[in-house]
């Protein structure tokens, strides 16, 4: 590793200057760049979060253009965190980490959501996920990690089961018992063990009439807001939602295949998912992607691939394409927002 000197004395010299600037959050030494073109010349690099306009910065957090005749170059590096499984226990967590009712799996912490009536936060995912396919009662513990990924309740409980809209179910059908790659749950006869714990009647939300399920979404309370954290990792914050349309780009934050991208293929699609010992839900007016994912990243969020604007809710999927339902009929049904 070939070092420049010059730039070396004078990067100890204003380090701990350069670090207590707002934003700031490394140095080094690297080429500049000039209207986005690489030049030849050396200079010492100022890592930001995220670059900001002079005007709205104080004087004091204004990085100088030239320190001690050296050139400087402000680089926006994002927020810059140790590496950490996403299958690990993270608090706060963020979206695209292991979740799950304790009774099941895995999926994936989608968003933290708000309630439209009171404002609490709310997180975000399947029903599948967090209600165990209908198989589960308000209050029940959602642990992060999911019991696959290590989890237990109680030390690993983040939130609790707050509302989900139920799946109808049949069984047979073209969707077959075993297609579905997303997490159901453990063995039936735990089921049966829930039923002894708490309220002896089952939570079953309400919802327009309709032949077929529109979404597959539950949101849960987190027992503590410090546990969580609004962000979604590799994507961010989500500053709203948009439509989808044919062709466009996409991408997810999940739990098994970590950040990946695609394009919405298909639109108002009906079709017949498998949840496992021969249930198969039909599903109205879904999103179809090209594959995006795998077991466990159940309860992603869908977004734009350049703007952080959700678009759908990933549920399900095959080795050739990924199902998502629409964001906005997710929100209405919960009744909740970004």
């Amino acid at each position: 590793m070939i070092i420049n000197k010059e730039i070396q004395v004078v990067q100890q010299k204003v380090k701990d200057a350069m670090l207590k600037k707002k934003n700031v959050v490394g140095l080094g030494q690297g080429f500049k760049y000039k209207a986005g073109e690489k030049t030849d010349e050396k200079c010492l690099l100022v890592f930001v979060q995220k670059k900001q306009p002079v005007s709205q910065l104080d004087k004091n957090d204004i990085v100088p253009k030239e320190v001690n005749d050296i050139r400087t170059d402000v680089k926006d590096v994002g927020k810059v965190v140790a590496y950490k499984s996403r299958t690990s226990r993270w608090r706060p967590a963020p979206g695209g980490v292991s979740i799950g009712h304790y009774l099941i799996t895995a999926g994936t912490l989608g968003a933290i959501v708000k309630d439209a009536t009171t404002g609490e936060q709310l997180i975000l995912s399947n029903n599948h996920v967090m209600a165990n396919s209908n198989d589960a009662f308000k209050g029940d513990a959602i642990i992060q990690p999911g019991a696959a990924d290590g989890g237990r309740a109680p030390q690993d409980t983040i939130a609790n089961l707050e509302r989900f809209i139920r799946i109808e179910m049949s069984s047979g059908g073209n969707g077959g018992g075993d297609i579905c790659p997303f997490a159901k749950g453990i063995a039936s006869f735990l089921n049966v063990a829930a039923k002894l714990v708490g309220s002896q009647s089952r939570l079953f939300t309400t919802r327009p009439s309709q032949e077929a399920n529109l979404v597959d979404a539950a949101v849960a309370k987190p027992v503590d807001g410090s546990a969580i954290d609004d962000e979604i990792i590799d994507i961010g914050k989500i500053d709203g939602i948009i439509q989808a349309e044919l062709g466009m780009e996409v991408r997810k934050s999940g739990r098994t295949t970590g950040t990946t991208t695609g394009t919405i293929d298909a639109l108002d699609v009906t079709i017949q998912v498998g949840y496992g010992g021969g249930a198969v839900a039909e599903f109205q007016n879904q999103i179809l992607t090209s594959d995006m994912s795998q077991p466990g990243d159940s309860g992603s969020l869908l977004v734009h691939a350049t703007e952080n604007k959700a678009v759908g809710l990933l549920f399900a999927g095959s080795d050739e394409v990924t199902v998502h339902s629409p964001i906005e009929t997710v929100l209405d049904l919960l009744n909740i927002t970004f």
